[in-house]
């Protein structure tokens, strides 16, 4: 029996009888309990097609051309009306969307956001709204679930964020679930997990799986059967081991050897020898949050989100930090910029403008009402010098040291592609001659393919200009293919740090060995996912606690892990 039938699917934008066609002809099966994974970059069509299963595609100005998209193979839901659709969408056909910052509502709490799901669909009311609420929080290993259904979206991590956004869709129950990218701003770990609760959710409700991803390695833990899109049509459809094994389509070709194959350290650089100076160095940081209290009351506690954290970065070295989702890794970057005050420690990089970031999207780092040129000025101008002969001339430099033409001086943000564009952030973060970029999560929104010429840039520019790099990022394939060095951070702390090639091949502390075993890879086939029962530990502390210093094991030259405590 076939829950969702696709045929010849064909949908456009633009005004009536004058759209443009952008997915031609698409066509697919899904029966119960079967996972389907539409693979392909940005702009390919995928989204668009999921979009068009649930009719959403109309509220954003596109419309089905033609084609079926038949339900139990008797329902059209081309034909169907909005009032029909609003009976399906949640309760029939879930959905999990790629950003959760658009689909959060900002001013709820994430609390009565969850618990409307749990009011509606299940007819819960009081307490019992709140506990189910809880219970799909803990389900998806956010700590502290009842802390923070108190919360707002803005309060919390991106990876918190789309665990939340899989918790309520899968609050209802759906016979058909749509995840839109569900895993890409997820660590490894946490990735693994959301993977386990879908293959969980599968066996026990028999529910059909539409997986959307551009990342292969994922594909081939989870999925049957996998559709290749480009350019809106489908290239390649079959058995996912057919794919990954023979693929004879040029494009699946290319986005399978652009894949980031983990290699456990051996395609890691070379540590660099004979330290001297450092670039950066960080002594003790911490950084601590007040929890509770209000105006005139004190605070009841703080949540530790970076504990006694040391280490040194190097001119011309590459300093990986990973770890989970809400472990401290985003927040001691942003301490190391004055973004976040610390509570105490020292962190010497040779003055104000010898650290700059990149961000994660460049999309939201990007002013669309500024020019390149206008852009680039900024960090110039914040520095207190003048735009002037020698600013145009570096401006210029950049752009072609990121492999971008001098007349995108003139363009604006919306007229360059997603790896363009992140090109543009780091031109701009160059500008003020900063010996140290951090980078966090700077290449995890972006294609396998795009992601890969970005990296080769940053290898090119870090060997031209002598930087180094603070790179934060979940992705443990590309930590390996640029840090010389990797620190792994739990709950605040570091407890290992070493070589990559040393860290990556013989792991020594337990959570990082966990990290490693989580890492999807094209090898892994039909990967049999558990829900782990252990929770993230609760950064949350009384008032004036201070945590105890940690014991380390030494492994060799510079590749230490923390001392575990006995129970």
């Amino acid at each position: 029996m076939t829950l969702l039938s696709v045929r010849d699917l064909r949908v456009g934008f633009g005004r009536a009888g004058q759209e443009k066609e952008v997915v031609h002809g698409v066509s697919f099966d899904v029966a119960p309990g079967e996972t389907l994974a539409i693979v392909g970059e940005s702009g390919s069509g995928k989204s668009v097609t999921a979009m068009s299963i649930n009719r959403l595609v109309d509220y954003g100005g596109g419309r089905i051309l033609g084609g079926q998209i038949l339900l139990d193979g008797t329902r059209d839901l081309v034909t169907a009306t909005e009032a029909e659709m609003q009976g399906l969408r949640g309760r029939e056909i879930g959905m999990i969307f790629q950003e959760p910052m658009t689909s959060l509502n900002p001013v709820l709490k994430v609390g009565t956001q969850i618990g409307e799901i749990f009011a509606k669909r299940h007819g819960l009311s009081g307490r019992a709204v709140r506990d189910a609420a809880i219970r799909a929080l803990d389900r998806v290993r956010i700590p502290d679930a009842a802390r923070r259904l108190d919360q707002a979206p803005h309060q919390m991590s991106g990876g918190m964020l789309q665990r939340i956004m899989i918790a309520m869709a899968l609050a209802s129950e759906p016979r058909l679930l749509i995840a839109d990218e569900p895993t890409t701003a997820l660590d490894v770990t946490i990735q693994a997990q959301i993977l386990a609760l879908l293959a969980e959710l599968q066996r026990e409700t028999r529910t059909g799986l539409i997986f959307i991803t551009h990342d292969i390695g994922v594909v081939a833990g989870i999925a049957d059967k996998t559709v290749v899109m480009q350019h809106g049509k489908v290239v390649e459809a079959g058995t996912t081991n057919d794919i990954i094994d023979r693929p004879t389509h040029p494009y699946t070709q290319h986005l399978l050897s652009a894949v980031p194959h983990f290699r456990h350290g051996a395609a890691a650089p070379e540590a660099r020898q004979a330290p001297g100076t450092p670039a950066l160095a960080v002594r003790d940081l911490a950084v601590r949050f007040p929890v509770g209290g209000g105006f005139l009351r004190p605070a009841k506690g703080e949540v530790h989100a970076v504990s006694n954290v040391s280490f040194e970065l190097q001119p011309g070295e590459t300093l990986g930090i990973v770890g989970e989702s809400g472990s401290g890794k985003s927040t001691m970057a942003r301490a190391i910029l004055g973004l976040n005050e610390p509570t105490r420690g020292e962190i010497s990089a040779g003055g104000p403008r010898a650290v700059q970031m990149v961000f994660q999207n460049p999309n939201a780092s990007l002013n669309g009402r500024m020019n390149v040129r206008t852009l680039l000025a900024e960090p110039v101008i914040a520095a207190g010098r003048k735009v002037d002969r020698a600013a145009e001339d570096r401006m210029r430099m950049l752009l072609d040291k990121v492999d971008l033409p001098t007349d995108s001086l003139e363009r604006y943000p919306h007229e360059f592609s997603g790896g363009q564009r992140q090109r543009i952030c780091i031109a701009r973060a160059l500008m003020p001659e900063p010996k140290i970029l951090v980078l966090d999560e700077a290449v995890s929104a972006l294609d396998v393919s795009v992601q890969a010429k970005v990296l080769d840039l940053l290898v090119d520019l870090q060997r031209e200009f002598d930087l180094a790099y603070l790179f934060v990022s979940h992705d443990m394939g590309v930590v390996e293919r640029i840090a010389h060095r990797i620190a792994v951070i739990y709950a605040g702390q570091i407890v290992e740090i070493g070589p990559s090639t040393e860290v990556l091949s013989a792991p020594q502390h337990p959570y990082t060995r966990k990290l490693i075993s989580a890492v999807p890879a094209l090898d892994r086939r039909e990967v049999d996912f558990a829900v782990e029962t252990d929770e993230v530990p609760s950064t949350l502390r009384p008032l004036g606690w201070e945590p105890a210093p940690l014991a380390w094991h030494e492994h060799g030259p510079g590749h230490r892990s923390a001392v575990e405590p006995r129970p």
